[in-house]
């Protein structure tokens, strides 16, 4: 009697082993399919941004992206759009970490002098009709909205601090967080391409 139950025992786990062992290698396998597909959704949403940011160009930005770490994890990117040799804007996928609900990742267009010539939201968790709105808000076009727009503006001239607080942007109505937030990730972008710009601009000299 007991060598039947020790023989059960041991057939539950070679039974066990063997299914987990099919798993793995099922889930290794669906690992491997959508490895690539996924990887080529994120450049393709990547390049639309850079495409949707700054003005039209005949180069591959991502060709001559460069980066710069922030921080021990995070790190900029900066993807210079060029049309016929001659810099037209850079796309910059910048962050910030103030979030309501964590980071928020956005690519902004900077025309060679720092001007804004648009934004993307790439990623972000704030919260669905509050801070979810910063992907439309700041690109406001109707005059009497103005000053809740960055769409044109440089932040070496305008304060990117929400009015509540000072500066020259109008929040966003009942996400002041969120507002902050978005003005942080610009205003990291804007510092670093200029900073990095004047590098450049030297060794070029």
């Amino acid at each position: 009697m007991a060598g039947k139950k020790e023989s059960t025992f041991i057939n539950m786990v070679l039974v066990l082993f063997i299914i987990t062992l099919i798993s793995g290698v099922a889930l290794g396998g669906f690992y491997e399919l959508t490895k690539e597909p996924i990887a080529a959704a994120k450049l393709a949403k990547k390049l639309n941004a850079i495409k949707e940011v700054v003005p039209e160009f005949n180069n591959n930005p991502s060709d001559e992206v460069y980066k710069v770490g922030i921080n021990a994890t995070d790190t900029l990117e900066f993807y210079p759009a060029k049309m016929d040799n001659k810099l037209v804007g850079t796309a910059v996928k910048t962050f910030t970490n103030k979030g309501f609900a964590g980071y928020i990742w956005v690519m902004v267009g900077f025309l060679p002098d720092g001007t804004i010539n648009n934004y993307s939201i790439l990623d972000h968790k704030e919260t669905p009709g509050l801070g979810s709105k910063m992907g439309a808000w700041f690109k406001q076009t109707d005059p009497a909205k103005e000053k809740s727009s960055v769409i044109n503006k440089n932040p070496g001239k305008t304060k990117f601090i929400v009015s509540k607080d000072g500066g020259d942007i109008d929040a966003i109505t009942a996400a002041t967080i969120s507002s902050r937030a978005f003005m942080d990730a610009i205003q990291t972008g804007y510092n670093e391409y200029i900073k990095n710009k004047t590098k450049e601009d030297i060794s070029h000299e």
